[in-house]
C-alpha cells in the first residue's frame, strides 16, 4: 500500500467514527429528553404528595397524636394572628 490508500483508509475510518459518534449523539439527546420529562414528571409528583402529607398530618394531628397537635395548634395560632392583624387594620380605615 502506499501513502495514499493508507490516508484514504483512514479517512473513511474518521468517517465512519464521525457517523457512529453523530448516531450516538442523537440516541443520547432522545434519552435526555426523555430522562427530562421523567424527571419534570417525578417533581409534580413529590409537590403534590408533600401537600397530600401535609393534610394527612393536620388530620392526624386531629385524630390525637401528640406530635402534630403541637404543629396544628402553631398553624391556628398563626392564622388566628393574621385574622387578628386584618381585623385591626379595617378597623383602622374606618
Amino acid at each position: 500500500m502506499n501513502n495514499f490508500d493508507v490516508l484514504e483508509e483512514r479517512i473513511v475510518q474518521l468517517l465512519n467514527k464521525l457517523k457512529e459518534n453523530h448516531l450516538l449523539i442523537s440516541k443520547l439527546q432522545i434519552e435526555n429528553k426523555q430522562f427530562e420529562q421523567e424527571s419534570s414528571s417525578l417533581k409534580t409528583q413529590i409537590l403534590e404528595l408533600k401537600k397530600e402529607n401535609e393534610s394527612l398530618m393536620m388530620a392526624n394531628s386531629l385524630l390525637g397524636s401528640k406530635e402534630s397537635k403541637a404543629i396544628t395548634k402553631r398553624k391556628i395560632s398563626s392564622l388566628i394572628k393574621e385574622v387578628d392583624f386584618c381585623i385591626h387594620q379595617l378597623s383602622e380605615i374606618r
